[in-house]
């Protein structure tokens, strides 16, 4: 697969000769691709005359850096204790049933789907809750996630 390389040399032109840009560049990367590919890393490492393995290192540290492509709904799922305590582990459960998620995938096949564990969402009297994109849906049970799926497929 071929990859056009013009946005990615211009947000790096911008960075140029400038010091301690590397997670702000990559942020900026990651918002005009994405995500950081293996391909991106390499090219981003080469164009900053810098080992991959420090672009991969820093890419994997920080929680805000994405390897692979996200689908086009982000659901996220509140682990935190009022949530883990009201059954987070049930609502997650039913999320990975009705997208059918692949065993070790958090994406759908079709990429409509991402889901994500989250510390805390900070809605802890709505517990258990989860959010799609900005909407969230709290005081849940695992039957409810079907339905709620649902008002996403457009």
């Amino acid at each position: 697969m071929e990859q056009d390389y013009s946005k990615l040399n211009a947000i790096l032109n911008s960075y140029k000769g400038r010091k301690g840009i590397l997670i702000p560049m990559l942020q900026e990367v990651q918002n005009e691709l994405g995500y950081l590919s293996r391909d991106t890393m390499k090219y981003v490492a080469n164009f900053m005359q810098i080992p991959a393995a420090e672009i991969y290192g820093v890419a994997t540290f920080y929680s805000m850096f994405r390897l692979k492509p996200q689908g086009k709904h982000i659901v996220r799922v509140c682990k935190g204790t009022a949530c883990h305590v009201s059954d987070a582990d049930g609502i997650k459960t039913a999320l990975i049933e009705a997208l059918k998620l692949p065993d070790g995938e958090n994406t759908t096949p079709d990429m409509l789907f991402t889901l994500m564990e989250v510390a805390c969402l900070g809605c802890c009297s709505l517990a258990p809750v989860i959010m799609i994109d900005d909407t969230t849906f709290g005081k849940l049970v695992p039957e409810m996630i079907p339905g709620i799926l649902e008002k996403f497929h457009f």
